[in-house]
């Protein structure tokens, strides 16, 4: 006697009847990146259908986004001017806090998460103060400032904050600070386990945020590190993280499902700029049914136990979704 499975396989109703996995609008997170000026909205070559877009294009990308059901995003800023420590994202004039009062005053309900760095404001592309020492971060100096950029975004209304640069301490610091600042109801979302991978070359020409010198190996996890990677979410979780975070996505199924299994927070994978730029160079080329693939990928990201998942291809999902 052997097992028929096919028997709840024979026609769609009975599939969709036992599917043990979906994927709706509501898990899905759009990444947008604001830069100074007007009328501007700049494709990237390397990000077919990602752009830099100035405030008012920033806007009309907001409502179009709500109008196919989705309804959070993650703003990133790129200032005209950059420094050594990354001034314009320590102003409540700066980029960010004046994109984030605008959108926030037209779209009440549309949940912003703030990407909380320095990458995008410094002229040498790290992700907080140099000690030159050592030609690295200065990880403690990089919180104080951390704790003064977090303030900036929880007063020009962030509805979540999610710090990326991957300094020690950082959650148990901002909770800190905003607690004492009297924003203790505002969320953090830790990117808790991101690795230093060859994934991310697409997002710094979106970003301008390509280090000067050097790389971020000292500060961003090696990719062979399974439990280092469990431990930083375990860490970050007990300094106070709402979210955790797995960055990339595809090349750290298995590390998705290993945290599932050790906590109860909600967790996040983010689908990152070269696996996106992957599955469009696939489509240019012709070798691959571009929307199934990546369907199937968002699927195997949610399978392997992400509740949510940021994704250059939300938009995409989303028409595909409504289409029924």
């Amino acid at each position: 006697m052997f097992k028929r499975f096919r028997r709840l396989r024979i026609n769609p109703v009975l599939r969709d009847l036992v599917r043990q996995t979906d994927l709706q609008t509501r898990f899905l997170i759009y990444p947008l990146f604001v830069v100074e000026g007007s009328g501007i909205k700049k494709e990237i070559a390397s990000m077919p259908g990602v752009f830099q877009m100035s405030l008012d294009e920033i806007l009309k990308e907001c409502e179009a986004l709500i109008s196919l059901g989705l309804d959070k995003i993650l703003l990133f800023g790129i200032p005209s001017l950059k420094d050594s420590i990354g001034s314009d994202a320590l102003s409540e004039d700066g980029i960010i806090a004046t994109s984030l009062r605008a959108i926030k005053a037209k779209f009440p309900n549309l949940l912003v998460i703030t990407d909380l760095c320095f990458c995008e404001y410094t002229d040498h592309g790290h992700c907080g103060i140099i000690d030159h020492v050592h030609q690295t971060v200065d990880n403690d100096a990089t919180l104080e400032i951390s704790a003064q950029q977090a303030l900036i975004h929880a007063k020009a209304g962030a509805d979540m904050i999610a710090p990326s640069g991957m300094m020690d301490g950082i959650i148990s610091t901002l909770r800190e600070t905003l607690d004492r600042g009297g924003f203790e109801n505002l969320p953090i979302m830790a990117y808790s386990s991101k690795f230093a991978s060859g994934y991310y070359g697409p997002f710094r020409d979106v970003a301008e945020s390509a280090p000067s010198f050097g790389d971020r190996s000292s500060y961003q996890m090696d990719p062979a590190n399974r439990f280092e990677a469990i431990n930083e979410s375990l860490q970050d979780e007990a300094q106070g993280a709402d979210i955790l975070m797995m960055k990339p996505a595809l090349a750290y199924l298995d590390l998705i499902r290993d945290l599932r299994e050790r906590t109860l927070l909600p967790i996040c994978a983010y689908n990152v700029s070269g696996e996106y730029s992957l599955l469009q160079a696939g489509k240019k080329a012709g070798v691959i049914d571009y929307e199934r693939v990546m369907m199937e990928t968002m699927i195997g990201i949610r399978r392997a136990g992400a509740d949510m998942i940021i994704t250059y291809h939300a938009k995409e999902i989303a028409e595909i979704l409504n289409r029924g």
